[in-house]
């Protein structure tokens, strides 16, 4: 009997060795991942990131700014291990070398959308000339500045020159730095904003008229590439995957955003 104990006890010490073992290996095997990506997909990041963090161990480390500001920040030579912009701007940078060989890959689009506050009359926008009638009829519209870089504000200054009311709109446009429009919207500064509805999907009390109508509508389609010098290039695809997988795509679509 005394053997018998005395052999159980030795058994579990050894087990709990071993699990001390299998969680340090966990532990020194888990990678801290560096991340840039629009601001458009910050919703979508809000729930993606402690969800991957909690089934893989590793650790993101995200920063959000415009997909112009990015770019320009990879061009002068900064980088990360997973890099999530629009597809034109990942084309350009990895002609440019930026990314690893292959490495760029599809994984969401979202398109350019009017947004109004919840609860308001929503505005038929089903097609160019109601869309037109509808901005002219608003008091007041937000959207980002094309100076700025932001890529919506930057296509929907072109939808008015193409509508020909780029003159009449100015008066009541105010035109923001990055993603604010939205929270213009819910805040009641503004009556309308027009954004990525990703961006759009993000802010509490604002909802989505509809897409820009016909061929005004236009779909940002965005891209994820492993940086050149990514430490752990095996967890940043990880990543990638993960995002664009069965456990990532619902949160996508959740936001916005139509899964590649």
């Amino acid at each position: 009997m005394i053997q018998t104990s005395l052999a159980k006890r030795i058994a579990l010490i050894a087990a709990g060795g071993l699990t001390s073992c299998l969680f340090a290996a966990v532990a020194s095997s888990a990678a801290e991942i560096k991340v840039l990506t629009s601001v458009a997909l910050t919703s979508a990041f809000n729930e993606l990131a402690p969800n991957f963090e909690q089934a893989t161990g590793n650790k993101l480390n995200i920063g959000y700014s415009l997909i112009a500001d990015i770019r320009k920040r990879m061009l002068d030579g900064e980088t990360a291990d997973v890099i999530i912009l629009s597809r034109p701007v990942m084309d350009e940078l990895d002609k440019q070398q930026k990314f690893a060989p292959g490495s760029i890959t599809n994984v969401a689009g979202t398109p350019v959308a009017l947004a109004i506050r919840a609860g308001a009359p929503k505005p038929d926008i089903s097609t160019p000339d109601k869309l037109m009638a509808a901005l002219l009829a608003t008091k007041s519209i937000s959207y980002a500045d094309p100076a700025k870089g932001g890529a919506s504000g930057v296509y929907f200054a072109k939808v008015l020159d193409k509508l020909g009311i780029a003159d009449q709109m100015k008066a009541k446009t105010k035109l923001v730095p990055g993603a604010e429009s939205g929270e213009l919207v819910a805040k009641g500064e503004v009556d309308m904003a027009v954004a990525q509805a990703s961006e759009i999907a993000a802010i509490p009390g604002t909802q989505v008229v509809g897409p820009l109508p016909g061929d005004l509508n236009s779909e940002i389609t965005f891209s994820a590439g492993i940086g050149p010098t990514a430490k752990n290039p095996v967890a940043a695809k990880a990543l990638i995957q993960y995002i664009v997988g069965p456990s990532g795509a619902p949160v996508m679509k959740s936001k916005g955003l139509d899964p590649a």
